[in-house]
């Protein structure tokens, strides 16, 4: 047997924790640092790790938790309550970047493909993705987290995620050239009767088992991921959607679970943080080829990142002015939802794994993704500038 794998383990986890720090120290999100760790331990780089069945395997368990955490943090509470105005910001916040991502590459990329649309499409998914992460955190420190601004960015962005993995379920259903398109849609309204029907029995089991259970037991965590894991098993095998949708919407249906989410959150975020999360985002950088970039490919990635900023700002804010908040604050909601962070990630994986994405390709996008991570903040701390009665709030202390 080989135990080298052993090895990799321990120096993805000791080069993603070293230069996640690195990056946190200039105010930049660990994600950043550990795309970074990949790309110099790949073959882009040094080349001391490759592709391998352990790595693919693993990563995927990685990206399932990543989206089950992220389906329990969404408030769904705030979701209700910010209503009309926070669907019309995310449904155009949307739109415009799909548009422009897939007409980006349609312009750059000539070639007659009998899946050149569908790759242009899935171009556009990966430009819709939002990741306000490192927005939070930003809010947070300028006092404007819980301003009128602050919680439509957050709400837009729950609405922005889930019309997001909806739009990625439709897609990956046409890369089956066998399978018709009314079948891929009567495939998907069967999966939401059915997620709808769970929701309902996990609502029940998770209260009986709150009333039974003494305190926040550790088995209920492992009920919680299990229940996860079955999900994304169930979507990708019986109704052939995504198993990170699957693993999305099973954190949604716990999300509203008060004391025992926060602690299947706490759990669950332990053992994503210190093995699965850094493998993912490492695996992210092992896969991609640098060397591959031609000037063709760089020009597409500048002009990739470009729309990708240029297009959430316009499109949410458009949103945000149709909604009645003033172009200032519109602007401004508008640069809280550059950043693509992991979520981008996450779907140009998927896209690689469906054949859309091809090997050249995911430099480009690998980039984009850095580089919208890297301005978010810089933007946001000169656009939300100016105080308003709509956007401030007392700041956080220096030293939280």
């Amino acid at each position: 047997m080989d135990y080298s794998f052993i090895l990799v383990i321990a120096i993805i986890m000791l080069s993603t924790k070293v230069l996640g720090l690195a990056s946190e120290k200039v105010n930049m999100p660990q994600v950043v640092g550990a795309l970074i760790a990949g790309l110099l331990l790949g073959p882009s780089c040094f080349g001391l790790i490759g592709e391998s069945d352990f790595l693919v395997k693993t990563a995927e368990i990685g990206v399932i938790i990543l989206m089950f955490t992220a389906g329990l943090d969404t408030d769904v509470q705030e979701l209700k309550h910010t209503g009309l105005s926070a669907f019309i910001i995310a449904t155009i916040g949307v739109i415009v970047p799909f548009l422009g991502g897939a007409g980006c590459y349609l312009l750059f990329n000539g070639e007659p493909d009998s899946l050149r649309m569908l790759k242009a499409a899935f171009i556009g998914v990966i430009l819709t993705a939002t990741s306000v992460s490192i927005t939070v955190e930003t809010l947070r420190e300028m006092g404007k987290l819980k301003s009128r601004v602050g919680t439509a960015i957050m709400a837009a962005a729950v609405i922005d995620d889930v019309l997001g993995i909806i739009v990625l379920t439709v897609l990956t259903g046409f890369t089956d050239s066998t399978v018709q398109p009314v079948t891929i849609f009567i495939r998907i309204i069967a999966y939401f009767i059915c997620l709808a029907i769970i929701a309902i029995v996990i609502r029940k089991a998770f209260a009986h088992l709150r009333a039974r259970i003494w305190g926040n037991h550790r088995r209920i965590a492992i009920y919680a991921l299990a229940f996860c894991f079955i999900l994304s098993f169930v979507s990708e095998h019986f109704f052939g959607i995504a198993d990170i949708t699957g693993a999305y919407f099973a954190g949604l249906m716990l999300s509203d679970h008060g004391e025992t989410r926060t602690y299947v959150v706490k759990r669950i975020n332990t053992m994503s943080y210190m093995l699965f999360s850094p493998i993912f985002f490492a695996s992210i950088g092992i896969k991609t080829e640098l060397a591959g970039l031609d000037g063709n490919l760089i020009l597409f990635a500048v002009a990739l990142t470009i729309v990708a900023i240029l297009t959430k700002i316009i499109g949410c804010g458009i949103g945000a002015r149709l909604t009645g908040f003033k172009t200032y604050d519109s602007v401004s909601i508008g640069l809280g939802m550059v950043s693509r962070g992991e979520v981008a990630l996450i779907v140009a994986q998927k896209g690689s794994m469906a054949g859309l994405i091809s090997g050249t390709m995911f430099p480009a996008v690998v980039l984009m993704v850095i580089v919208t991570t890297l301005v978010t903040p810089l933007l946001l701390k000169v656009g939300m500038k100016r105080p308003t009665p709509d956007n401030t709030e007392p700041a956080a202390p220096a030293n939280a």
